[in-house]
């Protein structure tokens, strides 16, 4: 079987195809020959050294795939389900693995390997952000930064399914067509516009009640700026690097502000939370409402040309490898 191995962190160079040994599944596990991989910006992250992994170590937290044995004790599932998972354990970016059955979610036929490989993760990171970070409700205005990303489309879709007025913010002309083609009501050229003057001006001076951030330092201002008094940033993600030395008193000088950083793991931490969170996922995409676009494909051995053009920005919605 091949897999992806790092023995040190750094640029996607670090990043090796590997023979490994996929032995039977012990009690409570399953052996999963996967069938899409998802890519998501956290990987860059393990892969950097900005979040640690004891090393060596493989990367990858989502997937999807086929179930090709159990382990004793197993009875929810069985050889030939088809499943997905978006947190982890981390190894996902592999031909075959052993896996907690517990962690697994079981896909129905309406969607496809590629779509579910690219939705766990950011799905349900999504369902985390909307409905328990701060429950969305209908007709409340909005702020997503990166409106174009993997999070950001399926962000958009779902808080409009909620009935949500969505601002997006991108950074090229091109990814404003397609963060409108999914949600956003107003979009915002970071690049060439002012977005606080923007957001005051949708909102008739007010600001929104909560801002969606996954870009991190390079955001902070601009995100606490677009609140109104007494409103939530939720800092979620670190693509333009990590938040540091930060001032509380931003938040009293901006009105009685409050900021959090959660984390998927956190909301998914049980395997009853985390069946709850899929759960919502596979029904909101199983009706249509949201949309999973898989716009790359990269062959696994491909992984290092695949990080070098998520960081680069040249990729939009999602990005699954083909093992």
């Amino acid at each position: 079987m091949k897999a992806i191995r790092i023995t040190e962190t750094g640029g996607p160079d670090v990043m090796k195809l590997v023979d490994v040994e996929v032995g039977a599944p012990g009690p409570g596990e399953v052996r999963v020959r996967h069938t899409a991989i998802g890519l998501n910006y956290i990987d860059t992250y393990h892969r950097s050294g900005l979040y640690a992994l004891p090393l060596p170590s493989g990367l990858g937290l989502e997937a999807a795939g086929i179930v090709e044995e159990v382990g004793q004790g197993v009875t929810r599932l069985q050889p030939g389900d088809r499943i997905a998972y978006g947190t982890g354990p981390i190894g996902a970016y592999s031909d075959v693995r052993i896996l907690p059955a517990g962690r697994l979610t079981k896909l129905p036929a309406a969607i496809a390997d590629e779509t579910a490989a690219g939705m766990m993760l950011k799905g349900m990171t999504v369902r985390y952000l909307l409905r328990a970070t701060y429950k969305v409700q209908p007709g409340e205005t909005i702020l997503l930064h990166a409106a174009a990303g993997g999070v950001g489309l399926i962000l958009s879709q779902w808080a409009k399914a909620l009935g949500a007025t969505v601002i997006g913010t991108v950074g090229s002309e091109q990814k404003m067509a397609i963060a409108r083609a999914h949600g956003c009501d107003h979009v915002i050229n970071s690049s060439t516009e002012d977005t606080v003057a923007r957001v005051k001006e949708l909102t008739g001076g007010k600001g929104v009640p909560v801002v969606y951030d996954g870009v991190g330092q390079a955001t902070l201002m601009t995100s606490l700026d677009c609140l109104e008094p007494r409103g939530l940033l939720v800092s979620f993600g670190n693509a333009s690097g990590p938040v540091k030395n930060f001032d509380l008193g931003l938040l009293s000088a901006r009105g009685s502000l409050y900021i959090t950083r959660p984390t998927l793991n956190t909301f998914t931490a049980s395997d009853e939370d985390l069946r709850e969170t899929a759960s919502d996922l596979v029904s909101i995409v199983e009706s249509g409402k949201v949309k999973i676009p898989v716009n790359q494909h990269y062959a696994l051995s491909e992984v290092v040309q695949a990080h070098r053009d998520l960081e680069s920005r040249k990729t939009t919605g999602t990005t699954v490898l083909i093992p």
